[in-house]
C-alpha cells in the first residue's frame, strides 16, 4: 500500500512539473514569436557596468544605451536594491518587450555576512552546516537584488600552487560531490521563484582545477579515464541535485577550449548528464579562444553557440557578431533561438516575467549582517579549523596565562575576509587580537607585537594590495619589529603567533611558484621558538602551505584558512577551549613543492615505493608521503576506533552489507569526529587509486562516551569508469578502510561476487 500510494504521489509530482513546463515553454514560445533577431541575441549578453567589483580586466561600455535598446540579458557587479532597480527601471521603462533583467554577482562564501573561503568550509565536512551557509547567502544576497550566484565552484584540485583551490572544496571527488548537492539546494531551495533563493551556477565546467603547473587558465590535458573517475563527479552531482545554471572554464579540454567544446557541453552535460538549463561563459572566455588560436571574435562565437554555449559574459561576441554569422549560415537560427530559451527559461524559473521587482525590496535591508547571521559565521569558521599539531597539550591556552600575540596577521581586519569576498567589507571583521581580549576581559594577559610585515618585498605586496591595501610594509625596520616581539616572547607564558598569507596571495589570478611562509615571518618564527617559549603557530592561508622548516620549533599549529567576518572570535574560541577543534583536511598539505601533486588517492605503481630496493618509486631527498595527509586532523581529546566489523564478507550483485566501527572518546573534553571510509580495490581491470573515499559520519562524543558508526556498502559503491567508460562493478576483492584520515586507518577483506 505504502509503495503503491508513493507511486501515486510520484506521478502527481510528475504531472505538476510537466504541467509547469509546459506553461512556461507556451508562454516562453509566445514572447519568442514577438522578438527581433537583435532582441534575441541581446538576451544572450551578459555584462558589468563596473558599478561593483568586476572579476576580470574588462567593464563593459555604453551600458545604459544597450538595456534601454534591448541588447542586455543580465547585470553583474551591481549590487544593492536601489542600483539594481535603477538598471530594472531602464529595460521596463524603455525597452521595447519589456525582458526583465537577472542580476549575479560571485557570491563565493557568504555575501556580506562573509564566512570561511570555501576550502576552509569543506574541512568541517559537515555538509548540513555547509548547506545553511548558502541558504543565508541566498538569503543576504536577494535582499540586495541578486538572483544569481556565480557558485558553487566545484573544481577538484590537487595542486596547492594554483591560488583558486581557496575557492573550492580540496582534492577528493566523493567530498567535493556531496559539498557541491549541498550548496546547490542550500543556495536554490525548494521553490527558486521564493525572493529568497537564488540561481546556483556550478563552475568552472570543466577541469579547472588540474591547470598545468598551478598556473590559473592555463592549459589542461588528461584522459577521459581520469575525467570521469576523477574529475567530473562534482559538476555531475550539482547537475543531479538540479543546478539552474553552469559556467564554463577557462582551459581547454582535449585541445578544445570549454567554452567552445561541443563534446563537453553538449554531448556530455546537455545529453548525456540530461541538463535543462542555462550555460554562461567565463568571464570574457569566449573572445580568449582566439588567444588559443582558434579563429577571430567571430569564428569563435560562432564556434562557442553551436557547443551549446547559451549566454556570453561580458565579452560581447555575441552581440557583435551573431548577426553576421547567422547571414553567413555559420550559425543557424536554431542555435540562437536554443540560448535565447534558456535565459528566459532562467528568468521564468525566478519569477521575473510575474514580478520584475521580486528582488528589489528595501525593507529587507534587515536582513543582511544580522546578529543570527555573525553567530552563524562565527560557529561554521570555529568548525572549519585543523588542529594539526599540540604537544603537550598547549592548546587550549589557560585563561590566568601571559600570553604574547604576535605576527603580522595578529591585529589585521584586511585579510580576515580571505579571497573572492567581493561584497564583504573588511573593516567589519573582527581581528585576532580583539577576539582574544574578548575572551581574556577579566585578565591583564595579553601583550602584541607585529613582529614582522607579511611579507618584505615590496613587488608581491604590490601584487596583493590590487583590491586594497592587504600587505602594509611597516616604516620601521625589520629588525625594530622583531626585536619588540621577542621583548614581549621572552615575558609571556605561551606566544601565539599569527602568521601566513595575505587574502590576495591566493584566489584566482595568485598563484605561487613557492608556497612556503613568505621569508619576513619564517625569520619571526624562528627567532620566536628560539627563545624556549612554548609557541602557537595560527596560520592564515588559501592553500595548503608547505610548512617543512617553518614549524618545527611550534609546540601547536593551528590551521584557520581566511575565516571571514567573525574570524579572530572563532580562533579565539578555539584557543581558549570554547570550541574543541574538529576539522579535517579536505586537501594534503606536502613535504616540499617537489612532491606536487601529492594526494591520497595516487596511484601505487609497478614499484611501488621500497626503502631497501633502489629501483623503486620514491624521492632521493624526501619522502612520498604529503606532510599532513587527506582527513588529517587533531582534538583537544582522543579518539579510539575499534572492533571494525563486516556483516559478511561476501557481497553480491545488488546486495548490500555493512561496516561498523566502534569509536570512543579516551579524553576528558566533548569533541566532534569525522570517521571515514576508504575502499581499496586490489584487483581491477584499470589501475586503481591506493583507496578512495566513499562515505564520512561527524558525529559528537561526550567524554568517555562510546558510539557504534555504521556504514552501507552496496554494488553501487564499489563502481567505477573502466576503460571503455562503461560504470561497473567487478567482482574482486576489497579492502574496507575506516579510521580518522586517510592515511591511519583499519580494514577489513570484502569480495563482490
Amino acid at each position: 500500500m505504502k509503495k503503491q500510494l508513493l507511486s501515486i504521489m510520484m506521478v502527481m509530482v510528475a504531472g505538476i512539473s510537466f504541467a509547469q513546463d509546459a506553461k512556461m515553454n507556451a508562454f516562453i514560445t509566445t514572447l519568442m514569436s514577438k522578438m527581433t533577431l537583435e532582441e534575441k541575441i541581446g538576451q544572450l549578453n551578459l555584462i558589468t557596468p563596473g558599478w561593483g567589483i568586476p572579476t576580470g580586466s574588462v567593464v563593459s561600455t555604453d551600458v545604459e544605451g544597450k538595456i534601454k535598446s534591448g541588447k542586455v540579458g543580465g547585470l553583474f557587479g551591481v549590487i544593492g536594491a536601489d542600483k539594481v532597480k535603477q538598471a530594472q527601471d531602464l529595460v521596463m521603462t524603455h525597452s521595447r518587450l519589456k525582458i526583465p533583467l537577472m542580476f549575479g554577482s560571485d557570491v563565493i562564501h557568504g555575501h556580506k555576512t562573509t564566512f570561511p573561503i570555501p576550502l576552509g568550509i569543506s574541512c568541517s565536512w559537515d555538509t548540513a552546516l555547509i548547506r545553511q551557509s548558502a541558504v543565508l547567502a541566498a538569503k543576504e544576497a536577494t535582499a540586495d537584488g541578486l538572483n544569481w550566484a556565480f557558485s558553487p565552484m566545484v573544481d577538484i584540485a590537487r595542486d596547492p600552487r594554483w591560488g583558486r583551490v581557496a575557492e573550492g572544496s580540496g582534492e577528493d571527488p566523493f567530498l567535493g560531490s556531496q559539498i557541491a548537492r549541498a550548496m546547490v539546494l542550500g543556495y536554490q531551495g525548494n521553490d527558486l521563484a521564493s525572493q529568497y533563493t537564488l540561481l546556483a551556477c556550478v563552475k568552472h565546467f570543466a577541469l579547472y582545477g588540474a591547470s598545468e603547473g598551478g598556473r590559473d587558465y592555463n592549459s589542461v590535458d588528461m584522459s577521459r579515464n581520469k575525467m570521469y573517475n576523477e574529475y567530473l563527479a562534482p559538476y555531475k552531482a550539482a547537475v543531479d541535485a538540479g543546478v539552474a545554471t553552469v559556467m564554463s572554464s577557462f582551459n581547454d579540454v582535449e585541445g578544445v577550449p570549454a567554452s567552445g567544446s561541443k563534446w563537453l557541453l553538449t554531448d556530455l552535460l546537455r545529453k548525456d548528464w540530461k541538463f535543462k538549463g542555462m550555460i554562461v561563459s567565463d568571464y570574457t572566455s569566449i573572445n580568449e579562444m582566439s588567444n588559443h588560436r582558434l579563429g577571430d571574435l567571430q569564428a569563435v562565437s560562432a564556434q562557442a553557440i553551436k557547443a551549446g554555449l547559451d549566454m556570453d559574459m561580458v565579452g560581447e561576441g555575441y552581440l557583435s557578431t551573431l548577426k553576421k554569422s547567422l547571414q553567413e549560415k555559420k550559425v543557424a537560427m536554431a542555435d540562437i533561438d536554443r540560448a535565447c530559451r534558456m535565459v528566459l527559461e532562467a528568468k521564468y524559473k525566478l519569477g521575473l516575467f510575474t514580478d520584475p521587482y521580486r528582488y528589489i525590496n528595501p525593507a529587507r535591508s534587515t536582513e543582511i549582517l544580522t546578529a543570527d547571521n555573525r553567530a552563524f559565521a562565527r560557529k561554521i569558521a570555529s568548525e572549519s579549523f585543523v588542529l594539526l599539531r599540540n604537544e603537550r597539550n598547549t592548546l587550549p591556552l589557560k585563561p590566568a596565562q601571559r600570553v604574547a600575540l604576535i605576527g603580522p596577521l595578529a591585529n589585521d581586519k584586511s585579510n580576515m575576509l580571505g579571497t573572492w569576498a567581493v561584497s564583504g567589507d573588511p573593516q567589519m571583521s573582527v581581528p585576532v587580537m580583539t577576539g582574544m581580549q574578548t575572551q581574556t576581559a577579566k585578565m591583564v594577559n595579553l601583550s602584541f607585537a607585529k613582529g614582522a610585515n607579511i611579507t618584505d618585498d615590496t613587488l608581491l605586496a604590490q601584487k596583493a594590495n590590487v583590491f586594497g591595501l592587504r600587505v602594509d610594509i611597516d616604516k620601521r625596520t625589520p629588525e625594530a619589529m622583531l626585536e619588540e616581539a621577542l621583548a614581549i616572547a621572552r615575558s609571556s607564558d605561551v606566544v601565539v603567533a599569527v602568521v601566513g598569507e595575505a587574502s590576495e596571495m591566493s584566489g584566482e589570478a595568485a598563484s605561487r611558484g613557492y608556497i612556503t611562509l613568505p621569508a619576513s615571518q619564517q625569520r619571526l618564527l624562528q627567532a620566536l621558538y628560539k627563545t624556549g617559549k612554548p609557541v602557537v603557530v595560527v596560520l592564515l592561508s588559501g592553500r595548503p602551505l608547505v610548512l617543512t622548516g617553518a614549524i618545527e620549533g611550534a609546540a601547536s599549529v593551528l590551521q584557520v584558512w581566511h575565516a571571514g567576518i567573525e574570524a579572530g572570535n572563532a580562533i579565539a574560541d578555539v584557543l581558549y577551549g570554547v570550541v574543541n577543534p574538529s576539522g579535517k583536511l579536505s586537501m594534503s598539505f606536502p613535504y616540499a613543492v617537489g612532491q606536487i601533486p601529492v594526494y591520497y588517492a595516487q596511484k601505487t605503481t609497478g614499484r611501488p615505493q621500497d626503502p631497501g630496493n633502489k629501483f623503486s618509486s620514491k624521492y632521493l631527498d624526501m619522502p612520498n608521503e604529503p606532510l599532513f595527509p587527506f582527513g588529517y586532523g587533531l582534538s583537544y581529546t582522543r579518539f579510539e576506533y575499534s572492533d571494525l566489523q563486516l556483516s559478511a564478507d561476501k557481497l553480491n550483485p545488488g546486495g548490500s552489507i555493512t561496516a561498523t566501527v566502534t569509536v570512543t572518546n579516551k579524553g576528558s573534553v566533548d569533541g566532534a569526529e569525522v570517521v571515514q571510509l576508504y575502499i581499496e580495490d586490489e584487483v581491477r581491470t584499470i589501475t586503481p587509486p591506493a583507496k578512495e573515499l566513499k562515505g564520512f559520519r561527524k558525529l559528537m562524543l561526550k567524554a568517555g562516551e562510546s558510539s557504534r558508526v555504521e556504514f552501507r556498502i552496496d554494488t553501487e559503491l564499489l563502481k567505477f569508469w573502466n576503460a571503455n567508460l562503461k560504470w561497473v562493478a567487478e567482482p574482486g576483492l576489497f579492502k574496507v578502510h575506516v579510521g580518522s584520515n586517510s592515511r591511519d586507518t583499519q580494514f577489513k577483506a570484502l569480495a563482490l561476487n
